[in-house]
């Protein structure tokens, strides 16, 4: 058989795949299993397409705050708009160091003296300057005895965005 001939053939099988499928698929029948993407039904349920993404949890803190949270953007408008806005917040928890600061001051407030004294942080001048960006980017915020805290309403987005590292 001539490859002319192999490639008409392989033509003719897709052809005949592609009019088997049903012109749209269900919604419902493309979610694995309702009950682990309960959230993506409920936007499914919701949402036209070209789709929309979602983020949103619900989070007690170690020292008792809560942070309740939701926010959602449809898929255009998030494509459409300059992801180059959002460096900055990124590359500040971009630093191991940072990224370590923000996840021991998540567990409670802490002083930057008590976060110097976190293994492997370096001197006090590093760890405030670590402290200043993130400060600066929205991740942390000072509250009374010179005293640092993840923001609440930072909470989930902070935590969203390390659970989407991990695909």
């Amino acid at each position: 058989m001539s490859d002319a001939d192999r490639w008409d053939a392989l033509e003719r099988r897709v052809a005949e795949l592609e009019r088997r499928l049903p012109a749209s698929v269900d919604r419902a029948a493309a979610t694995p299993d309702p009950d682990v993407f309960w959230a993506l039904e409920g936007l499914l349920a919701r949402v036209e397409d070209p789709g929309a993404v979602l983020l949103t949890g619900h989070v007690t803190l170690p020292d008792g705050r809560v942070a309740r949270w939701q926010e959602g953007t449809g898929t255009e408008e998030l494509m459409d708009s300059d992801w180059s806005e959002h460096v900055a917040s990124l590359v500040a928890l971009a630093h191991p160091a940072r990224i370590r600061l923000v996840q021991h001051v998540l567990r409670g407030a802490a002083t930057a003296q008590e976060l110097t004294g976190v293994d492997g942080m370096g001197t006090s001048g590093q760890v405030y300057h670590h402290l200043r960006q993130l400060v600066a980017a929205g991740w942390l915020q000072t509250i009374g005895g010179n005293r640092y805290e993840v923001p609440v309403a930072r909470i989930i987005p902070l935590l969203a965005t390390v659970l989407g590292t991990r695909r």
